[in-house]
């Protein structure tokens, strides 16, 4: 990407001209949240000054415009993942509701002695929920392992799956090591066995371009706050079939048809899961988000955003002792690791010194790091409105931080 094209791509971005510890902020830790462009804050703005309203069930005219915006939202994000239909776009506030909302309800059919098939490099939030599934019903937790590159073992993958695997749910990129597993045939496999599938789309959705359909997951999950959307966000996608066969996750105002004391109907898709009033200023404005990425093109921000991985990660392994935890080719945008025998909070304390924002500690899989034997790591992450510049910045803070350290 030229360098006036990401020039204009950060005058989106009024936080990035701040200063941390009286330098230029350099922000690496976009895989934790990626900042919001200005039209994104516009929007929001712009709604509660001039139309914010309860969306639905209201006749009046600010009910009707922000309903308006709030299912634009709905049909843009459709668009975007290309789902067949608007009712399979379920809002949420983010992946580990998703996630919850799926492990709850959809797990409601699973009995005592049932598998669900997960990954050792998967985040809390695609663990937590199935061990309390496990522990209110009995289902056993199989994972699959990884090797030295940070890839899925595929052939223990494969066989995990018997009689009794009802779900496999693993993550589209690890948060840790970046790697991009090969969900489309993970997916297909596991319906070979007739096993649904949920994908942890997360750390992919703000890197590359997700056709669900070309997938043919069952299920998909992701959050507006790391694609430079509103936080409090997020999408559940799931398949008609089964989302109607779901019971509600949660029960009040709007995901009902009607109520009495005897019985209760429930609303039609998309609403049977959308119980009460949503975040509805944040939905609105998630499609001014996605109209950035559509903009900027997202085969463009998956080059820069690798080209300066690449960069970044080569500089890196010239310093002594630096050791990168994820390998796999085609990986994305995020390097964890460890210089020696520091720890990693001290490395990250010495790089905020210097301006330089990076995320350190387990990352929300501890699993993880126990499978690689380390207590935790430095990572850097990038999005499409970092530079070459910032990176020799990330490199000279880092080396001096280890000097200092060592």
């Amino acid at each position: 990407m030229e360098k006036e094209d990401i020039e204009r791509i950060r005058g989106e971005f009024p936080i990035l001209s701040r200063e941390v510890a009286g330098r230029p902020m350099v922000y690496l830790d976009n895989t934790a949240t990626s900042q919001t462009p200005g039209r994104v804050v516009s929007e929001i703005e712009r709604i509660y000054t001039h139309e914010k309203a309860n969306v639905h069930r209201g006749v009046h005219t600010l009910s009707q415009e922000m309903t308006d915006l709030q299912e634009h939202t709905r049909e843009t994000i459709r668009g975007y993942i290309n789902a067949s239909g608007v009712d399979e776009v379920i809002f949420t506030r983010g992946t580990t509701e998703g996630i919850n909302l799926v492990a709850s309800s959809f797990g409601s059919r699973f009995k005592s002695g049932d598998e669900v098939i997960l990954t050792v490099m998967e985040h809390h939030a695609n663990i937590v929920p199935w061990q309390l599934l496990r522990d209110r019903t009995g289902i056993v937790l199989r994972v699959v392992d990884i090797n030295e590159r940070g890839e899925l073992d595929l052939e223990q993958y494969r066989s995990l799956f018997n009689e009794r695997t009802v779900m496999a749910s693993f993550c589209h990129v690890s948060n840790v090591l970046g790697t991009v597993n090969p969900v489309k045939e993970m997916t297909a496999y596991a319906h070979a066995q007739g096993v649904p599938v949920l994908i942890d789309g997360a750390q992919a959705s703000p890197h590359m371009l997700i056709d669900v359909a070309d997938i043919d997951c069952d299920f998909y999950v992701f959050s507006a706050h790391k694609m430079y959307g509103p936080t409090g966000i997020g999408v559940l996608y799931g398949k008609r079939r089964w989302l109607e066969e779901m019971p509600p996750y949660q029960g009040g105002g709007e995901m009902i048809a009607k109520v009495t004391f005897e019985h209760t109907t429930y609303a039609e898709l998309p609403f049977k899961f959308e119980a009460g009033t949503p975040d509805f200023v944040g939905i609105a404005a998630f499609a001014k988000a996605i109209e950035f990425i559509r903009e900027v093109g997202m085969e463009r921000i998956a080059a820069h955003e690798h080209e300066l991985m690449e960069y970044t990660q080569k500089r890196m392994l010239e310093i002594p002792g630096l050791r990168i935890f994820g390998t796999a080719p085609g990986k994305s945008a995020v390097i964890s690791f460890l210089v020696g025998d520091i720890h990693p909070y001290d490395l990250g304390m010495l790089l905020d010194k210097q301006g330089v924002e990076v995320r350190t500690g387990h990352h929300c899989a501890m699993p993880l790091m126990d499978r690689l034997g380390i207590p935790g790591t430095v990572r850097a992450s990038f999005a499409v409105y970092n530079t070459r510049e910032e990176a020799d910045a990330f490199i000279n803070a880092l080396t001096r931080a280890t000097a200092i350290l060592s």
